[in-house]
């Protein structure tokens, strides 16, 4: 199995001491998102997990102890975006601090390893289709070599974040303003050695050499195991995602980073409630274990193929 740490939350920056116990501990507890006193109890052996996708805007936390993970076969997913405070409150300086960290990570574990993620892509008055391409060019001299990849979206707007939004004078993209910028995106990424895949979209970009991305790729994490896995496509995700098939161990309402954008918030309340409750040392990621909770060992298995390392 494939273990998603996680969508919910960012884990490497915010829980990497509650991460590396349930490690060690070789389980962890995750709550139902629609029903909180159920839980699963799911197993994190390295003879179960065939893998481990990190979503993250700061790893740094976690990169002192990427040794705890010499078992794993594991890679980041590094959003990483140009918005300032308006949009991303919580995040450290971009040109200062988190493209620094994104070179160094690169550095200790490879390129190939870690995949940047600019998105969402949305556009207001001050982040305008020039303002993105700007960046982006800037941001991909910086990282050429430290990766392979760019993952990009165009903002979904959810219902916990139209009003977040509505005051930042944010514009939805025509269909046709997506493609231009897209296509422009595809120029630029071209020039540093830049795979650019979309994340969940509908739209058809293959004209502009933009394919439809694997965020949790089965390819990249066979490679990485050096095996092949029996593994399918998330039914439990859009239609339009092409990731392989995960456990997500994060939980709703956990992340400090107050991204405006953000669909796993849905009140700063909440937040803080959850944060505070959080435990590096509990099988949950927030809270304890209730007697009411009904636990449940979750049935997982390998899906290795073979043992043999391959070439294709």
């Amino acid at each position: 199995m494939i273990i998603s740490a996680s969508r919910r939350t960012d884990i490497p920056a915010y829980y990497s001491d509650w991460f590396c116990n349930r490690l060690r501990e070789g389980f962890v507890c995750v709550r139902t998102p629609m029903n909180f006193h159920q839980v699963s109890r799911i197993a994190l052996s390295s003879d179960v997990v065939d893998g481990i996708v990190f979503w993250t805007k700061d790893p740094r936390p976690l990169m002192p102890r990427l040794e705890e993970l010499r078992a794993y076969p594991y890679y980041f997913q590094f959003t990483l975006t140009p918005y300032g405070k308006d949009m991303e409150p919580g995040l450290p300086d971009k040109g200062a601090v988190l493209l620094p960290a994104f070179q160094m990570l690169s550095d200790m574990i490879g390129p190939e390893r870690v995949i940047w993620r600019y998105d969402p892509i949305l556009l207001t008055a001050r982040y305008t289709a020039d303002f993105h391409i700007t960046a982006f060019r800037q941001m991909a001299q910086r990282l050429e070599g430290y990766t392979h990849k760019c993952v990009i979206s165009f903002v979904d707007l959810y219902r916990n974040t139209q009003a977040r939004l509505s005051g930042l004078g944010f514009a939805p993209l025509a269909e046709k303003e997506i493609a231009e910028l897209a296509q422009r995106l595809a120029e630029i990424a071209g020039r540093h050695r830049l795979v650019l895949e979309t994340c969940a979209e509908t739209i058809d970009l293959r004209r502009f050499g933009i394919a439809h991305g694997h965020c949790i790729d089965r390819r990249l994490l066979e490679q990485l195991a050096g095996c092949r896995l029996a593994l399918e496509k998330d039914r439990n995700q859009r239609p339009a995602c092409g990731c392989t098939a995960s456990i997500d161990i994060g939980m709703y309402d956990t992340c400090r980073h107050g991204c405006k954008y953000c669909y796993a918030t849905h009140s700063p309340k909440t937040v803080a409630h959850n944060t505070k409750a959080h435990d590096p040392f509990s099988p949950l990621l927030c809270g304890q274990l209730q007697p009411e909770d009904a636990v449940h060992a979750r049935t997982v298995k390998s899906c290795r193929e073979e043992q043999l390392r391959f070439l294709d």
